[in-house]
């Protein structure tokens, strides 16, 4: 599934990789309130089980002559244990990008707004046993910080693991560097940049910490139109009515929070498109200032993703 909308100068596709219910809400965005849960609507909450609805999903954007790839989802064929509903996921992702006009060999640049599974899977593929860039003719965008702070080497910088849960965690934060990070490393065709990115005129990445201590947001300014894609600074629309709520994948919080509500808070000042990673339905929608915290309102024109 895909579909395309035109903002200034730079066209924008959604390719999906995968749908469905995913945990609960209150697991995935523990900080939430009831009545926050209650005001979702089917697009993002199963209102019987009360799950999570989640779509993993790349976007395409078409600038200045140049393809890019915007977050890589999960991939296929990875040792995942620490999620098992992704683990040896296998999924037609490269047939829906094919269907959205883009040959593997046609994208340009691949940006991972940060160092987690979901944002890096299709940075590579198996071919005769081996992983092996998914766009070869590409440069892989990715944050200096991430990029050290997830390398295995640097273990000893991290916060330490205390419980079973996190140690499983932390093995499947080694998988990931080792199957989507090391032979991007190894082929020479990372870019690693740190402060702020200038891609082209319409394109540029700055720093957005706290789910990961690397992560940022792409900006889009083209003509009168604005977009953030922001990755994973908001996974529910609970947080943009609750800015203060955080994901339970927020490594630092405290830092999060205080990012989330800065970027919402320009968005809402420029009427930029919040692009979220994971959303379905819709997908990106401008948001504007409600009490404390945000409403979501000019939902883009994409095709709705449904979640069952």
């Amino acid at each position: 599934m895909h579909d395309t909308i035109q903002l200034g100068d730079v066209t924008v596709t959604r390719v999906l990789e995968w749908s469905g219910p995913l945990r609960m809400v209150s697991d995935i965005v523990p900080d939430s309130t009831a009545e926050g849960l209650a005001r979702l609507g089917p697009d993002f909450r199963n209102p019987d089980t009360g799950a999570y609805h989640c779509a993993i999903q790349s976007w395409v954007l078409r600038s200045e002559g140049r393809t890019i790839v915007v977050d890589t989802g999960a991939g296929n064929d990875r040792d995942r244990p620490q999620i098992p509903v992704f683990d040896h996921l296998r999924t037609p992702f490269l047939d829906n990008l094919r269907r959205a006009g883009v040959e593997p060999e046609d994208v340009d640049l691949v940006v991972n707004t940060h160092v987690h599974y979901d944002h890096v899977g299709w940075n590579t593929h198996l071919v005769n046993g081996e992983w092996a860039p998914t766009f070869p003719n590409a440069r892989y965008l990715i944050p200096r910080i991430d990029r050290q702070y997830f390398d295995p080497v640097n273990e000893h910088r991290r916060p330490p693991a205390r419980t079973d849960a996190d140690r499983l965690r932390r093995r499947g934060s080694h998988l990931v560097f080792a199957d989507s990070i090391v032979p991007i490393l190894d082929h020479g065709l990372a870019m690693l940049w740190e402060d702020s990115f200038r891609i082209d005129r319409n394109l540029t990445l700055t720093p957005a910490p706290g789910h990961t201590p690397g992560s940022s947001v792409l900006r889009l300014t083209s003509g009168t139109d604005r977009a953030f894609f922001v990755g994973d600074l908001v996974h529910s629309p609970i947080q943009v009515a609750e800015p203060a709520a955080n994901s339970c994948f927020c490594e630092n919080p405290a830092e999060a929070r205080a990012t989330r509500r800065r970027l919402l808070d320009e968005a809402a000042e420029t009427r930029a498109l919040v692009v979220p990673a994971h959303f379905p339905g819709h997908g990106a929608a401008e948001v504007r200032r409600s009490g404390d915290g945000y409403e979501l309102h000019n939902w883009a024109a994409f095709e709705p993703v449904r979640v069952r």
